[in-house]
């Protein structure tokens, strides 16, 4: 089903890729070209999975866009490969082991990657419904400051068409400066597909936002938070957090694994709490 809706997808763009020129033509047929590569690999992803990539294609979320400068096309693409890199993580299965187990269910789960490093992996369940979750995370995306003491600041650099933005997080140092403060520049791309949302990113380099002082600048990804409704209470929605991340600096490994894991179970905590709290009513 997959091939034959590409192939379908293709034919209905080609005109409008006779139409275009220059870098544009090339990144459509770039993504195009990996998802029909995609779509007949064996064996294939789960169902969620298979929705977003099947839908996440550069030619029905961009074309009808205005015109971007190449700059903002290579941000663009950086983000759906984030995306795409992020999902070939999630979608095999094997090999991941038990970090963290809460006592409310939350699970922290890791493994190794030969190109990527050590990868975490949180699975939870928030008592809230996913378009309250997606709100918090993307829409208010600038606030998690306020609410996540790991989160010294987050802040938008830049926003290209709807789906991507280019960010700068300043991240708290860890208690006792064990982890001292780091910061990151990253491209995000946030996809929303059926009941399915996938908020992915990856470490990039930005101009206008040189290394700051007093900061280390770690780089992070690919990562991704994917945010579906729990079968059977679409009242509540189930969160996975893949977190990729390279500190910097001399840290031993043990240190960074523990940081790390701690600060995927911190941050469900944390959301909890925010969401919990009260919505002010204005006149």
């Amino acid at each position: 089903m997959l091939p034959a809706t590409s192939k379908l997808c293709a034919a209905i763009s080609y005109r409008h890729l006779r139409n275009m020129t220059g870098l544009r033509r090339q990144a459509a047929v770039a993504i195009s070209q990996e998802l029909s590569r995609l779509a007949c690999r064996s064996p294939g992803p789960s169902t969620w999975i298979h929705q977003v990539r099947r839908r996440s294609s550069l030619l029905s979320s961009r074309l009808e866009e205005k015109p971007f400068s190449e700059m903002e096309m290579s941000y663009i693409k950086q983000g759906e490969e984030a995306l795409q890199k992020s999902l070939r993580i999630l979608e095999d299965q094997d090999d991941w082991k038990t970090e963290t187990v809460a006592g409310n269910g939350d699970k922290v789960l890791s493994k190794v990657l030969p190109d990527v490093g050590k990868v975490f992996r949180l699975e939870v369940v928030v008592d809230q419904p996913l378009d309250t979750v997606y709100r918090e995370l993307v829409d208010n995306m600038e606030q998690m400051g306020d609410w996540n003491p790991n989160v010294k600041e987050v802040r938008v650099l830049e926003k290209i068409g709807k789906d991507t933005v280019i960010t700068h997080e300043k991240a708290a140092a860890t208690p006792g400066n064990i982890v001292g403060p780091r910061d990151f520049v990253s491209v995000r791309c946030s996809k929303r597909r059926g009941s399915t949302c996938v908020l992915a990113g990856m470490s990039t380099t930005y101009g206008p936002m040189p290394e700051q002082e007093g900061f280390i600048r770690a780089e992070n990804g690919p990562t991704c938070m994917v945010l579906r409704p729990l079968p059977g209470s679409p009242s509540q929605t189930r969160l996975t957090w893949l977190l990729s991340i390279d500190l910097k600096g001399w840290l031993p490994k043990t240190i960074i694994n523990q940081v790390l894991s701690q600060t995927q179970v911190d941050f469900a905590k944390h959301l909890r709490q925010r969401l919990a709290r009260p919505v002010p009513v204005t006149c």
